[in-house]
């Protein structure tokens, strides 16, 4: 049995908003370098949390591209 789909929509209690977008993040992260890896790709990835924290993933050439726009 699968899971189910999760409904789409902001989630109002903070702290379960918070632990999320950590989980999630991670999990993205995660996603881009295994892309990267498996299809040879360069891939830049940025993301900026809800208090303004910037997280970036770079693989390849990518990094100098980024650097320059950030």
């Amino acid at each position: 049995m699968g899971r189910g789909k999760v409904q789409l929509k902001r989630i109002d209690d903070k702290i379960r908003r918070q632990v999320t977008f950590s989980k999630r993040r991670t999990g993205l992260i995660k996603k881009a370098r295994e892309l990267s890896v498996l299809c040879g790709v360069d891939v830049g990835l940025v993301i900026f949390s809800p208090k303004g924290r910037l997280y970036e993933f770079c693989s390849g050439e990518s990094g100098r591209l980024l650097s320059t726009i950030l």
